[in-house]
């Protein structure tokens, strides 16, 4: 088993269904071939650089995941195929891995999750701060 980085963007043009129900089926690709998803991050609409395939923007999706060749093979394959998928990109990380480097792998990305959503909540909050600060600074010039 081997660790990957894949990256795919999506049409933007697809509903939140479309763009899960080819998540999962990836997922399930990899499941199936007795691989595990390390982490999942859905980075959303983007813009591009450039066109692909007449769009300006995509849906962007990261994962990180322990698979063998054979499946990563296999999702590329559906990548070309599908014309939701506009662009992919996988790039192999590590030759092997084991199951205890998964696990850890798996508790590490959770823990950075959860510290980047609460740095977000944090900073949404402070935001909001800054702008009832701005407002009444802006009542006492009157």
């Amino acid at each position: 088993m081997r660790r990957y980085e894949q990256i795919y963007i999506l049409r933007p043009s697809l509903s939140e269904n479309e763009i899960n129900t080819i998540i999962e089926n990836t997922n399930a690709v990899i499941l199936g071939e007795q691989g595990s998803v390390i982490f999942l991050d859905k980075w959303g609409m983007r813009k591009l650089a450039y066109l692909i395939k007449k769009e300006s923007q995509g849906f962007y999706v990261f994962c990180d995941l322990a698979a063998t060749p054979k499946a990563v093979a296999e999702i590329e394959r559906k990548f070309r195929i599908d014309d939701a998928v506009l662009k992919y990109l996988s790039v192999k990380i590590a030759d092997s891995i084991t199951a205890e480097e998964i696990s850890a792998a798996q508790e590490s990305a959770a823990s950075k999750a959860s510290f980047a959503e609460t740095a977000k909540e944090d900073d949404d909050r402070g935001s909001d701060e800054e702008s009832s600060e701005d407002r009444h600074d802006d009542e006492d010039q009157d």
